[in-house]
């Protein structure tokens, strides 16, 4: 049986992990696997990613409809698999997203979630805009996560969410400027968020 890893600097970042590999790890840092291949979280937790984390957090916890699912905000982990019941040795992409909705109970786990979650929502910093832009929106795209909304407050508090449709490709659903503009969702038709409210 392999052993625990409990120094970052020990793994092989040419190597490709399992879950099962994941779960053995003990250090602190956080990161993430993408298809196998280690991806490192940011050290530096910014103010701004905090603030506009925790309003958006907030205004989707407070919104009555939300409240037949689970909201979760990092650090929470979320197994991608199509196969909910798929083993640990067999899964290779494991994310930590600033905030995830699951409707589905069956997906919740002691450790976090498997499978798709119904949303799931990053916050764009400097250092992850490229990672947040094309290789989890692709992830979440090809695993089934349902809508995916963009928050960039380093680019005039832009917010683009985009939508799965019948043949699993992200259509963009609003795309909006300067914190302006009401987000809504097919997946909760009751919901109406302002924009505004996520960077106050």
């Amino acid at each position: 049986m392999e052993k625990q890893v409990a120094r970052i600097k020990d793994l092989d970042l040419n190597k490709r992990y399992s879950y099962a590999d994941y779960k053995k790890w003990t250090f602190e840092e956080r990161l993430e696997l993408f298809d196998g291949r280690v991806h490192l979280c940011d050290k530096t937790t910014y103010r701004i990613h905090q603030k506009v984390t925790g309003n958006v957090f907030a205004n989707l916890f407070n919104q009555s409809i939300i409240r037949q699912c689970e909201i979760y905000m990092l650090p929470f982990d979320v197994v991608l698999s199509k196969n909910i019941n798929v083993k640990d040795e067999e899964v290779f992409t494991v994310v930590q997203p600033d905030i995830c909705i699951i409707c589905d109970p069956e997906k919740l786990t002691e450790a976090g979630c498997t499978g798709a979650p119904d949303l799931i929502v990053e916050i764009i910093s400097h250092s992850t805009a490229k990672k947040d832009y094309n290789e989890k929106f692709n992830l979440y795209q090809e695993n089934g996560v349902k809508e995916y909304w963009i928050i960039n407050p380093t680019l005039e508090n832009a917010v683009d969410t985009y939508i799965l449709d019948n043949e699993g490709v992200y259509q963009l659903n609003h795309q909006f400027e300067k914190g302006n503009g009401i987000v809504t969702t097919p997946l909760f038709p009751d919901l109406q968020l302002n924009c505004s409210d996520f960077f106050r």
